[in-house]
């Protein structure tokens, strides 16, 4: 198989654990509550034990994969998730299960982004659209096929199973990253930032673990609410110490970029609302409407449909119209199609549901194609670590941050209704509010240039070669003029 295609398949197989295994124990939370001696809402805090181990180690990636290599991290991340799975299965308690996902979590934390490091070092600038297309599908389909493949499992067999099932994946992802890909690492790694990983570990820490318990009604809310003070202020430091440091682990400085400053703003508040979706999504199908979590699962599963189509299309259309305009139009057609599960009720028939979710899904695998993308259009290669660094960490804050939201909202509109269980009809605002959220991304991808992305999307070579075909009777010397002055003006 093609390099170019080979290389972010290793990459997928890694996101496509990671992706499945948090969406397949939602399912399967009762049965390893009874199985272990506790009780579901208390297994859900060992659940977000995860997203808190993640949030502190992703700041590390970068170095590390600098300091001993990209290729050889990232097979250790694999190994570690695994031992962390083998762990989650022969868990005899809760104590026993939290030990498991932190561990997990550190094997994740190295994988996404030391993933995305060794895609971005292997594959040319030139191919990076579709690279990020063959990432990008698989690790959509692990969060659509997680629910019914975990209530499968559970139902039929075991719930063991289904952290047993990331044993062959990780171990072909570690066969195949050794053999393919490249050891590259960086000749010259960076002093390691200590104080700035722990300021930013617990700035992180604070933040994504307290967005993400704030919806599930674990804690308290002034716990919840000093969980992310305590956060906040903590990254505030982290800000001020990045300034006066010249190896920060989180690199704010590339914010300067104006690519990388709209994927970084613009994608945070469209993931934020797309990232409620599948936290809300279950909610309204299994207690607005009384389907069972296989039956759910398999009606969710349009969006991986769209995904899948979206596959053979993102490189042509960002060729076609460009990043700027495209991501601009494509954030307001993904909300509307968000917003339009708003329109969902009892009688609404079920293809017409999954008509809905097929075409959404196709736009936004499109828009996370072109975000994952567009971010690294003007980077260097010594920045690279740095960059996927910065990146992972603002994925795991917007999806931690949507979930809360979508909660929010859900609750919010059962206070004003003077209602106390969960029905069809207060999940509605709750779908607005985070379409509007993404909508609003629209307006900081309109504010690349032009131009922005044309190296990367073809777009450049293509008008460029379109306009050689006008100036076949000037010289090659003026010829080469005209088309740099041409150059400047590409949108």
């Amino acid at each position: 198989m093609d390099k170019q295609r080979l290389i972010p398949l290793i990459v997928a197989t890694a996101l496509f654990m990671e992706n499945m295994d948090s969406t397949v124990i939602a399912t399967s939370l009762p049965a390893i509550a009874a199985d272990i001696g506790t009780s579901p809402l208390t297994l859900k805090l060992a659940i977000t034990s995860y997203l808190l181990s993640l949030a502190v180690f992703i700041p590390a990636s970068g170095w590390t994969a600098d300091r001993f290599g990209a290729r050889m991290v990232f097979s250790i991340a694999i190994g570690v998730f695994m031992i962390g799975s083998i762990g989650c299965a022969l868990s005899q308690n809760v104590t026993h299960f939290v030990i498991a996902r932190i561990l997990q979590g550190m094997g994740g934390a190295m994988m996404t982004p030391v993933g995305r490091l060794v895609l971005l070092r292997s594959i040319d600038k030139s191919a990076l659209v579709n690279a990020m297309t063959w990432v990008t599908v698989p690790a959509l389909i692990g969060p659509v096929i997680g629910p019914p493949l975990g209530g499968f499992i559970t139902t039929y067999f075991s719930w063991h199973w289904i952290f047993l099932i990331n044993i062959p994946i990780g171990l072909l992802g570690i066969f195949m990253a050794m053999k393919y890909i490249d050891p590259i690492k960086s000749e010259d790694p960076e002093r390691f930032d200590l104080y700035g990983l722990v300021l930013a570990g617990i700035g992180l820490a604070g933040i994504a673990f307290g967005l993400s318990v704030a919806g599930l009604n674990l804690l308290p809310w002034p716990v919840v609410a000093g969980l992310v003070a305590v956060g906040t202020i903590s990254m505030t430091l982290y800000v001020m110490h990045a300034k006066r440091t010249g190896s920060p682990v989180l690199d704010f400085s590339l914010l300067r970029l104006s690519t990388m400053r709209a994927s970084i703003i613009g994608g945070f508040l469209f993931r934020l609302g797309i990232g409620a979706l599948p936290f809300l999504l279950p909610l309204l199908m299994q207690e607005g409407f009384g389907l069972t979590p296989f039956q759910s699962g398999l009606v969710t599963f349009a969006s991986a449909v769209g995904a899948m189509g979206m596959k053979t299309l993102a490189a042509r259309i960002i060729r076609a119209f460009g990043f700027r305009y495209m991501m601009t139009v494509n954030a307001v057609i993904s909300a509307v199609f968000l917003a339009a599960c708003a329109l969902f009720t009892v009688t609404t028939p079920l293809l017409l549901i999954f008509i809905i979710l097929v075409v959404g899904g196709f736009f936004r695998s499109l828009q996370f194609t072109a975000i994952n993308t567009v971010a690294y259009a003007e980077v260097e290669p010594p920045q690279m670590s740095r960059a996927t660094t910065l990146v992972s960490v603002n994925q795991q804050l917007a999806i931690s941050a949507g979930v809360a939201v979508g909660a929010f909202s859900v609750e919010s509109t059962m206070l004003y209704r003077h209602v106390t269980e969960l029905s069809a009809d207060v999940f509605p605002p709750a779908f607005l509010v985070v379409a509007i959220i993404s909508a609003v991304s629209a307006y900081f991808f309109w504010q690349m240039p032009d131009d922005a992305g044309h190296e990367i999307s073809g777009r450049k070579v293509t008008e460029i070669s379109s306009r050689k075909g006008a100036a076949k009777a000037a010289t090659k010397a003026a010829s080469e003029g005209t088309e740099d002055a041409r150059d400047q003006r590409l949108g």
